[in-house]
């Protein structure tokens, strides 16, 4: 019987589905890639979150033929090594993408409304906090998107459907002609994008060439009342430069669901702000989100382990060259 170990928890639908198609289902004893390498030796598939997967862990992996990784971002495997075996990885581009979008929104609102303060003064008390000003509507404004993905394009929908948003897109990736076709207006640079906005969302990968786009410098270039929404990975941000920027006023807040690491250091200068909303990384686990992840998951690795190629694949010419086990 083909089996599969499952590095992180999953949706129970997920083991399910894999159980129903005769695969069976091991739980890795812990999510270190130390345990993992130990335990994956004889499993045929593996299912990893945000633990991804090391080279050292594949080296044990003699049966490997499929890595499913549950979510978007594949940072935290070593994609390199795994296409060096042969093995292919799978991953869920659009499984989560409404929950991660609805959850950028809720940050946009919670910024804008003050909400997480406003808590804090009802349970306290403090009905004066009302007096203190600094809460905003929506409509109106400008909403500057910085990534034009699934996620990005329905949170562009959100804004400008259901808050009367204008909608700005930057993308490099993506023709300005398609930006238009979804009814909003690109920008040529990062810069117009921060400059012409009122509330930021970022929603670009992890890479050498987004790493910290958002510094000190690009925030100066923020409006004073601008609000920055981070539910794609935290390397895009410094954090220190943030926290700067977030206690001097040079913007007015943040709500931030990703860092760089995670999780969030409890001495982080973030912690201390009141004009920040935090989350530790939590956008795409509503129980919708996380059973459609799932499900996507288990039917990546039941059609690779009878030989049909996975949608979803991170690079498809893996699947051509893949390993024989």
């Amino acid at each position: 019987m083909p089996e599969c170990l499952i590095v992180q928890p999953i949706h129970p639908a997920g083991e399910e589905a894999l159980e129903a198609a005769g695969i069976r289902v091991r739980r890795a004893s812990a999510q270190d890639m130390k345990t993992v390498a130990a335990e994956i030796e004889t499993a045929d598939a593996l299912i990893t979150r945000d633990a991804g997967l090391n080279a050292e862990a594949m080296d044990s992996a003699r049966n490997l033929k499929i890595i499913a990784n549950h979510g978007i971002g594949t940072n935290k495997i070593d994609v390199a090594h795994a296409a060096e075996l042969g093995i292919p990885i799978s991953f869920t581009p659009t499984a989560n993408a409404r929950s991660v979008a609805e959850h950028a929104m809720m940050l946009i609102l919670a910024c804008a409304k003050r909400t997480v303060e406003a808590d804090h003064a009802a349970r306290n008390g403090n009905f004066r906090f009302k007096f203190e000003g600094g809460m905003s509507e929506l409509t109106g404004k400008t909403l500057g998107i910085a990534g034009f993905g699934t996620i990005g394009r329905l949170l562009g929908e959100i804004a400008k459907n259901g808050f009367a948003m204008k909608v700005l897109v930057w993308s490099p990736s993506v023709d300005d002609d398609a930006i238009r076709d979804n009814g909003f207006e690109p920008v040529a640079t990062l810069d117009a994008l921060l400059e012409g906005s009122d509330v930021i969302s970022l929603h670009r990968p992890a890479r050498p060439d987004t790493h910290h786009m958002i510094n000190a410098g690009t925030l100066r270039k923020m409006r004073p009342h601008a609000i920055l929404v981070n539910t794609a990975r935290g390397a895009l941000i410094d954090e220190a430069a943030l926290a700067e920027a977030l206690e001097s006023g040079v913007i007015r807040a943040a709500g931030l669901d990703v860092f760089d690491p995670e999780p969030l250091d409890e001495s982080s200068p973030l912690t201390g702000l009141r004009n920040i909303v935090l989350a530790p990384h939590v956008a795409g686990s509503t129980e919708d989100a996380l059973k459609a992840t799932a499900l996507a998951c288990a039917q990546h690795i039941v059609d690779a382990l009878a030989d049909k190629r996975p949608e979803s694949l991170v690079d498809a010419v893996v699947w051509e060259k893949r390993r024989n086990t």
